[in-house]
């Protein structure tokens, strides 16, 4: 038994000696070998030609990825690479980029900072506009994206032009800004006048009015209403209770 399988293994060694001595020096000798020519970064049509030319024959291939800026006629790698020595004959797979720009729904933009804005549309290399700006009331808005030229969920393609406006907020000079009055119904006159006091303005003239169902200085009513604007420092005239 082991007698038999040491035959068999040299017969296979045997076997393998007389195909690389033999067979394969043979086959290659009935092909002529030729080394691959670099054809990168020249138009399809010039390439295919030089492998034509060569002995080869050149396939095209498109890149997996749509590339902005390169134009689709021109190769961008080739499958085996230059250099390569290989039987006449060989296919070579060029391959070039994609003619068509990949579609896609456009983002919404708006609400998002400046900084957010950009980098989306340069992620999905589209082409930014001039940022145009526009005053705004609220500090919240400031440096936010109000508008943008390409609706959300319009599909589009790399390279198409979009432009985002910007919320630019200035604060009022100080005899320009607006204090809402708060509402101090209810408060013990103290508590009044800390509300007040803390939302930028002043009790001006407080009043008395008798009632047996409050507790004393409680604020009964407020002139102005509550929520009307003022400027700074503007009085808020309060009615209080007192005992009967």
């Amino acid at each position: 038994m082991k007698k038999t399988a040491l035959l068999i293994l040299v017969a296979f060694i045997a076997l393998l000696l007389v195909f690389d001595k033999l067979v394969m020096p043979y086959y290659i000798s009935h092909g002529s070998v030729k080394t691959v020519p670099d054809v990168t970064n020249k138009r399809y049509d010039d390439a295919a030609s030089e492998l034509q030319k060569a002995g080869f024959k050149p396939v095209k291939n498109y890149n997996i990825k749509y590339l902005a800026r390169v134009d689709s006629s021109i190769v961008l790698s080739q499958t085996p690479v230059p250099g390569t020595e290989v039987k006449a004959g060989r296919i070579i797979y060029l391959v070039v980029n994609r003619r068509e720009k990949p579609s896609f729904p456009m983002p919404e933009l708006t609400g998002k900072t400046e900084f957010d804005a950009r980098s989306n549309v340069v992620r999905l290399e589209m082409n930014l506009l001039p940022i145009q700006t526009s005053s705004v009331s609220d500090p919240e808005q400031d440096g936010k994206v109000l508008a943008q030229s390409v609706a959300a969920q319009t599909i589009v393609k790399s390279g198409d032009a979009v432009s985002i406006t910007i919320g630019r907020y200035e604060a009022p000079p100080p005899e320009m800004r607006k204090v809402s009055v708060p509402d101090v119904l209810g408060m013990s006159l103290v508590q009044a006048q800390q509300t007040v006091s803390s939302a930028g303005l002043r009790v001006g003239k407080v009043t008395t009015e008798s009632s047996a169902m409050l507790v004393p200085n409680t604020v009964i009513s407020q002139k102005p209403s509550v929520g009307t604007n003022l400027q700074p420092g503007q009085s808020v005239e309060l009615t209080v209770s007192k005992p009967e």
